[in-house]
């Protein structure tokens, strides 16, 4: 069913390199000093989101939460286990990532839309829309975006995301963009996206935000899942930690 995701036995390493230049790594082979560290981000996560679940992850930094994003959006692959994914995500993770300095606004939205998935035709068509949900002045729109505001560089680029119709939603703390009102609007369509039965999961440090919008939560530590179900439960263990 399109909006499940499935871990299966999941562990994620990376190897950390400790020497940040050459010289320093030199020096640490010819003093045999450790060079690498295997760090385990994620430790054998099983779990699954059905369709139409909003959860919530939790943790501190260095708990996985990015990392478990990354395994779902498909850019990272696990060391061992599977992810299972059905659908099409919309990764809200890094946005205006694939936005390019010297091109325009316009042009940015038909690049990255098109990185998402998106069609030309579509695009087209909801060109105007993505404007106007962006706040940003038509004037800038035709502007390269080098000359942005951090401000107005997240909000196209979160405009962008939105509207790629997806079934799963990754939102990785970025509800954060523009001002209040410009959350608050954020927000709601997060809401709209519940109603239409799309799957969210949430990584955020707000645990207001989070006890209020989601109705199931993880949360992570060091790499494992150490509590799965009720929100007010799952951030009650985590605060008091």
């Amino acid at each position: 069913m399109n909006g499940t995701i499935k871990f299966e036995n999941v562990n994620k390493s990376f190897l950390l390199q400790h020497q940040k230049t050459l010289k320093e790594l030199a020096q640490a082979i010819f003093r045999k000093q450790k060079t690498v560290e295997r760090v385990q981000a994620l430790k054998n996560i099983s779990l699954t989101i059905n369709k139409g679940e909003t959860v919530g992850i939790i943790g501190k930094n260095g708990a996985g939460k990015s990392t478990f994003l990354s395994l779902v959006a498909g850019v990272s692959f696990p060391t061992s286990g599977r992810v299972l994914v059905q659908g099409r995500v919309a990764p809200l993770i890094e946005l205006g990532a694939g936005f390019h300095p010297e091109l325009t606004g316009k042009e940015n939205i038909f690049l990255n839309g098109v990185i998402l998935g998106m069609s030309e035709r579509y695009l087209v068509d909801k060109f105007s829309e993505i404007v106007r949900f962006s706040e940003i002045d038509e004037k800038f729109i035709y502007t390269p975006v080098k000359h942005y505001s951090s401000g107005m560089y997240m909000r196209l680029a979160f405009s962008v995301a939105i509207f790629t119709q997806p079934d799963i939603l990754l939102v990785d703390e970025i509800l954060a963009v523009g001002d209040t009102a410009f959350q608050e609007k954020c927000m709601n369509k997060m809401d709209e996206f519940k109603k239409q039965g799309v799957t969210i999961v949430y990584v955020s440090h707000s645990m207001s935000t989070v006890e209020k919008f989601c109705s199931r939560v993880i949360y992570l530590k060091k790499g494992e899942v150490v509590f799965d179900g009720n929100p007010k439960e799952a951030i009650k263990r985590y605060l008091k930690e």
